[in-house]
């Protein structure tokens, strides 16, 4: 995935290398006409919107070559011909047709907007003449193809720099932009296509050298290689052992739930540590997953005594306060991994500092759930909250805590201490339901259990979890979930099928 930086550094790399900078705009350019006449009818009639700088000059390019091809095009260029610069300027000459300075006062009459105002190295909020312009197109819910990313949209952030013109097809030019997967930017995307335009390898390999720390879209691809795999000698105890910590009676859903997804990932053994008064409560739905007493945090001690528990998840349903602080104390003390969320991260309301102290002080590797309103309370007071975008705050945060912060939403963010990072977009609105998050955490320490590095667990667990929603559908509850894993991971292992075993498990 490319920065907006990264971008300017591959442009500049393919010009150095030979490249002339308008052939580039032609190939782009001519990416854009081509997918617009896929959305046009014959003989179709095109609104081309072109901004002052190089995506207006993609613009010029896609317009004249529909133009060619007898489709009715109007021209509209914000700011002086006048003022363009360079590539921009050379396209511009090569149109022949009206320059507009307004848009057309009747939008109705046409099929398509090509939306080549502003790229995604926007610097500022839009107003005056472009805002109005925008504005005027959106109103009209016209077909709008964008080039690059909307305009109005922060190509790094994903925000939305004053107004943005929704649209329902970008194309882009030689890899994703992180707009492209953070919201609201995604939202405004419409589907998105991905074109090479010749920038050569050499160029594309400087643009992803200026993107370090790197910035992944999560998918099989970046942790395939390090999931699990089953041999003839796995048996239940090379498949780890995990403990979820269960809340008080009436509150023990949540930590079933989790024990459920780590069993359903694959964890060879998992164990509901639960209060004395919630034995009973557990013990009526649990069948596969195993009961311990666990009262306090001196029984938790007593328990993890057990080395053979590699994995410990708390937070799901377990409350709110000292106890559950003093837990977390003893199972990071006992250097084992660990997976927080829920009531594990809101104990620590503003003390971000002091929860990083106990996890490192445990030596364990750990990592975090927080979704948006966690993530407030739990870093409040600290820099990770001042301003960029959420991969830079997911990214503060896990440098911050020495672990892994899976920054949940629709848009969830996964970030390493070392700044590697991944954005999801493989999921669906239907997984926005009570308990899926404890699902999710059982997942993530069903995969840590199997000795998955932390990092690449989360991203996994995260991408199952979406795989099931979107195999689900209307009607999900968090309980569909853990089911839909045998189809999941068969639907995974046929897409890894090629991929030899490489990880050693414990």
């Amino acid at each position: 995935m490319l920065s907006t930086g990264a971008v300017a550094c591959l442009d500049a790399a393919a010009i150095a290398g030979g490249i002339l900078g308008i052939a580039l705009m032609e190939a782009a350019g001519a990416a854009v006409a081509t997918r617009a006449k896929a959305l046009l009818p014959a003989n179709g009639a095109v609104l081309a919107l072109c901004g002052p700088g190089n995506n207006g000059g993609d613009g010029f390019v896609a317009a004249r070559l529909l133009a060619a091809a007898e489709y009715r095009v109007a021209l509209v260029l914000l700011g002086e011909r006048s003022a363009l610069n360079g590539d921009a300027a050379l396209a511009a000459q090569a149109w022949t047709g009206a320059i507009l300075s307004t848009i057309p006062s009747d939008l109705t009459r046409f099929d398509l907007a090509i939306d080549a105002l502003f790229g995604a190295g926007l610097s500022r909020d839009i107003d005056g003449d472009a805002r109005a312009m925008i504005e005027a197109v959106a109103a009209t819910r016209m077909a709008v193809l964008a080039v690059d990313v909307p305009s109005g949209v922060d190509g790094d952030s994903g925000s939305v720099r004053g107004v943005a013109l929704p649209a329902v097809e970008t194309i882009t030019f030689v890899g994703l932009k992180p707009a492209h997967l953070l919201e609201p930017g995604r939202g405004l995307c419409g589907r998105v296509e991905v074109v090479q335009i010749g920038a050569g390898p050499d160029a594309i390999a400087a643009g992803l050298e200026a993107s370090l720390p790197p910035l992944h879209k999560n998918g099989p691809d970046l942790w395939g290689a390090a999931f699990p795999r089953l041999t003839g000698a796995s048996h239940k105890y090379t498949r780890g052992h995990a403990v979820v910590l269960s809340g008080p009676a009436t509150r023990t859903g949540a930590a079933r739930l989790a024990a459920r997804g780590a069993l359903r990932v694959g964890a060879g053994l998992v164990t509901v540590a639960s209060p004395a008064g919630a034995l009973a409560e557990n013990a009526a739905h649990l069948t596969a997953i195993m009961l311990r007493r666990c009262e306090d945090p001196d029984d938790l001690d007593d328990l993890l005594a057990d080395e053979r528990l590699n994995v410990i998840l708390l937070g799901p349903g377990l409350g709110v306060g000292e106890p559950t602080r003093d837990r977390i104390g003893v199972a990071a003390s006992a250097g084992r991994s660990l997976v927080l969320d829920a009531d594990a991260l809101t104990s620590f309301a503003g003390e971000a500092k002091h929860l990083a102290g106990l996890l490192a002080d445990g030596g364990g590797e750990a990592v975090l759930t927080p979704h948006a309103g966690e993530f407030a309370r739990l870093f409040d007071g600290t820099s990770v909250l001042r301003g960029g975008s959420k991969v830079d705050r997911a990214r503060a945060a896990a440098a911050l805590m020495k672990a892994v912060v899976v920054f949940k939403g629709s848009d969830t963010v996964i970030a390493h201490p070392d700044g590697r990072a991944a954005i999801n977009a493989h999921g669906s609105p239907y997984l926005g339901t009570a308990g899926s998050g404890d699902v999710l955490g059982g997942f993530i320490a069903g995969l840590l259990a199997q000795g998955m590095p932390p990092f690449e667990a989360a991203c996994t667990a995260v991408w199952l979890h979406g795989d099931a929603g979107l195999r689900h559908g209307p009607g999900l509850i968090a309980e569909d979930l853990p089911e839909l894993m045998p189809a999941v991971l068969s639907g995974l292992a046929e897409r890894l099928s090629a991929a030899p075993p490489t990880l050693a498990h414990r």
